[in-house]
């Protein structure tokens, strides 16, 4: 047993004792999505009244363990980012949501909040003693560098990835060893509206391009499209299964990426096994801490870099809110506005907002005269370049207000075309 292994050995402890280091008012970091810690949040509800105040913050938790009203006195959830998960405890006022672009989450977290501990999941100690956060890295490291005391839960299922990512033996305060399954995100099947919308981006993405592509039918859509490419490379916040779909294909080897060249950047991974799988020891990825994945200056070092986000409605001026619905958080900002920016910087970049024309079964525009009261504009007018429905593209960067409402109305669903143009006449666009 070496001096790393001695160490692991002291530390090691189950969720119920490594636990009780969390006291009341402490400020707790998880990760994104598929790296939050499994066992230990259920540690700690279980104390729940031995506490008060301990608040949890984390972008996109998919296991809801501690979101009950009647709990939120004694653990309390700090939302980065809205999902279905924490969209009730933000809208009901018993939980707090943080406007934010991702890439300076771990700024915020350095200046502004408190990091008393951090927890995650990671893949198991190497011989020199350190652990991967695997899919989850995100602002971790920030957490980690900060926080007074970090629990590690090891699991043998979490893939070791390479790249900026590793925290050593001597940072941990407490090890708790976990066997149970990652969490899975299913490839849901993709819609017609989706495939066309799909087809219409991918149309518009050369050969040797970079791309950041999200999670949903869309951006499924958009990588079944793309299987016919050739030297596409991939730089993105997000890694799902369709990476790995353009990587067995082909479509995707980095070749002609001018920052990583040979190398798939992401800073979180979330889908199947098969995901998790390819992930492991894969030296062609990077997960890297967002402050750099996400940052708009270095994805602009990309030429061709593409970026492919959805959005819930867009204004005829070109503003997209992709994240309220009126003054209801929905989503949040995420990574669309770092990648929006990135990709302008880019030499020959481009930028692509996607939604289906209607909503309700057809019975509500998404392209709008104005936006809802209270809706958030999440990609400023300024940024975005083309807009994408299943009725055609609306290009709107360097185009005039007059230009953009044409073009707009013109991808809208034949249906609110004509209402839509008096609207725009109205307000004296056109």
């Amino acid at each position: 047993m070496n001096k790393y292994q001695e160490m692991y050995a002291r530390k090691l402890a189950s969720a119920e004792e490594a636990v009780k280091v969390i006291e009341s008012g402490d400020d707790i970091w998880f990760p994104v999505g598929g790296g939050e810690p499994q066992l230990l949040p259920k540690a700690l509800v279980e104390r729940k009244e031995e506490f008060r105040d301990v608040i949890i913050n984390q972008i996109l938790p998919l296991k809801p363990t501690y979101f009950k009203q009647e709990y939120a006195q004694h653990i309390k959830h700090n939302s980065w980012f809205c999902s279905g998960a924490s969209r009730a405890a933000i809208n009901e006022g018993w939980g707090e949501f943080f406007p934010n672009y991702f890439h300076e989450i771990p700024k915020l977290l350095s200046l502004y909040r408190k990091a008393n501990v951090a927890m995650a999941t990671v893949s198991p100690m190497d011989k020199n003693g350190y652990f991967s956060l695997g899919i989850g890295v995100d602002y971790m490291m920030a957490a980690v560098a900060k926080a007074d005391k970090v629990i590690l839960e090891v699991n043998p299922n979490s893939p070791r990835t390479m790249g900026n990512c590793f925290v050593h033996i001597s940072q941990v305060t407490h090890i708790v060893e976990c066997n149970d399954p990652l969490p899975i995100l299913p490839v849901p099947p993709i819609t017609e509206i989706e495939q066309s919308i799909g087809n219409f981006v991918a149309d518009l993405i050369e050969d040797g391009s970079t791309l950041q592509i999200g999670v949903g039918g869309i951006p499924n859509a958009v990588t079944k499209a793309l299987m016919s490419k050739h030297d596409l490379g991939m730089h993105t916040e997000m890694i799902t299964d369709g990476v790995v779909d353009l990587v067995e294909c082909g479509a995707v080897n980095n070749s002609k990426k001018t920052l990583h060249p040979g190398k798939i950047i992401g800073t979180f991974a979330l889908g199947t096994k098969r995901l998790y799988d390819f992930l492991d020891d894969n030296a062609q990825v990077e997960m890297h801490p967002v402050s750099y994945t996400n940052d708009p200056y270095n994805i602009g070092k990309n030429e061709k870099m593409v970026s492919i986000n959805a959005s819930i409605e867009v204004d005829l001026t070109g503003q997209a809110c992709s994240e309220s619905m009126g003054a209801r958080q929905f989503s949040g900002t995420g990574g669309q506005a770092d990648f929006f920016r990135g990709a302008n910087i880019s030499h020959n970049g481009k930028g692509f907002v996607t939604l289906s024309a209607t909503a309700k079964g057809g019975t509500v525009s998404r392209i709008v005269p104005m936006l809802k009261e209270g809706a958030v504009v999440t990609t400023s007018r300024n940024d975005v370049d083309h807009v994408v429905t299943e009725y055609g593209v609306a290009k709107l960067r360097g185009k005039s207000i007059r230009e953009r409402a044409l073009a707009l109305i013109n991808i809208a669903h034949p249906n609110f075309r004509d209402e839509l143009k008096e609207k725009a006449q109205e307000m004296c666009i056109i």
